[in-house]
């Protein structure tokens, strides 16, 4: 007997993720002695802080390394409780809490607990690359809402009205954003949400990993704190990989109405029982104690930001917005499109672009068509500052070296 696939059909639908492919190959080039100035990594280039791994290790020396409830310790559910009424001003029961494998499992499971095929999903692009593949691998359909950079790559309520049908169950909202740290006011949130409340079976996904990595003025603001009235539709997500570097440590969080957390958990049960038990003592331990770290390494992003982002617009057929949040710079590249290399080889689009920073100067990006926004590339600038300064020095000799035709 022989089978035409070995796989589910879900898993053809979907594809690795861009910048996890992006990483390995920068893994694989490192490895062969290369000098790779890497620019692709979406994670804090700073240490766990030392009080978290402390609390780490007290819960390995107190033997707490059994299972824990399926929603996470009690301890930590309640850090996250405080923390969102601290921050925001969002009251959560313990039932409206959920714990898992990191934001990004958090997210899954929503999904996987929601939707049935043929269900819409309304995703703004440029977009994080796991959401389409995410709402496909459960059944979905994700309808993709371009915005573009004059919008401030902002979801506008007309193009939402535009998008939402009877079909759609969810629309996702990533503030601050990967991959433009683009962030929306409260007045851009109610005006998003004047459109929701007429559209009650829509419900929406806040994912928010990014809400204390924020350079403008006051905080960052939660859909579910500006419009109380969506609050029973608003499944919020978190987690502490971003704001505490702890991205290995797998601890993410989710918010929002009972009975969908209840569905999160019954799915968590049969999947992996329980996040980590150490991880949990150490995301409960960052929540609640010195925020110190979190000044300093927004300061230490922020002076980054505002370095990398004066050195890209200098350079010729490049452009980029500088975020309000997040660690990235998405940077226009429109203008290299077209253009040909030394070796006479026409830049076709981003990712060949991408291709080419990296093959003549080491300089490793991810290319914007894995976010829904071709004719763009994403810098992350959670790297030292001499990493940065050298890498962009390396995209101007390589955008300096383009020319309009091939060389004769």
């Amino acid at each position: 007997m022989t089978f035409a696939h070995t796989t589910a059909a879900r898993v053809r639908r979907i594809n690795p993720s861009p910048s996890t492919a992006a990483a390995q190959r920068v893994r694989e080039l490192k490895s062969q002695g290369l000098v790779i100035h890497d620019l692709t990594v979406g994670e804090p280039d700073f240490d766990t802080p030392a009080h978290v791994k402390a609390a780490a290790v007290r819960a390995i020396e107190a033997g707490e390394t059994k299972y824990t409830p399926v929603n996470g310790t009690p301890r930590l559910r309640a850090a996250i409780i405080e923390k969102l009424r601290s921050r925001h001003g969002l009251h959560y029961t313990d039932a409206q809490i959920t714990v898992g494998g990191g934001a990004k499992q958090v997210i899954f499971l929503a999904l996987m607990a929601t939707l049935d095929e043929g269900d819409e999903v309304v995703v703004p692009a440029p977009y994080w690359v796991s959401y389409p593949d995410m709402v496909l691998a459960n059944d979905g359909t994700p309808v993709i809402v371009p915005c573009s950079e004059a919008d401030g790559f902002k979801l506008t309520p007309g193009a939402l009205r535009g998008a939402l049908t009877d079909r759609t169950r969810w629309v996702v909202l990533n503030t601050p954003g990967n991959p433009t740290g683009a962030a929306y006011t409260p007045d851009e949130l109610r005006a998003l949400a004047e459109v929701l409340l007429d559209h009650p079976r829509v419900r929406v996904l806040t994912d928010e990993i990014y809400d204390e990595i924020w350079y403008g003025d006051g905080r960052s603001r939660s859909l579910a704190a500006v419009e109380p009235r969506l609050a029973d539709r608003v499944f919020l997500t978190n987690g502490v990989s971003k704001t505490y570097a702890m991205t290995g440590w797998r601890i993410g969080y989710g918010a929002g109405p009972a009975d969908l957390v209840s569905a999160v958990n019954t799915l968590q049960s049969q999947m992996s029982s329980c996040p980590s038990s150490v991880s949990q003592a150490a995301a409960a331990a960052a929540l609640t104690g010195p925020q110190d770290f979190v000044e300093e390494t927004v300061r230490t992003y922020r002076a980054r930001r505002d370095t990398t982002a004066k050195l890209v617009n200098d350079i010729p057929h490049l452009s980029c917005t500088p975020p309000a949040g997040g660690f990235y710079l998405l940077v226009d590249c429109a203008d290299a499109i077209g253009l040909h290399t030394p070796d006479g080889e026409r830049i076709a689009d981003d990712e060949q672009f991408a291709r080419y920073l990296l093959d003549s100067r080491q300089v490793a990006v991810i290319h914007g068509s894995a976010y829904g926004a071709p004719g763009y590339f994403r810098i992350s600038f959670a790297t030292s500052a001499d990493v940065l300064t050298e890498a962009c020095a390396g995209i101007a000799a390589a955008c300096a070296a383009l020319t309009p035709a091939t060389p004769a």
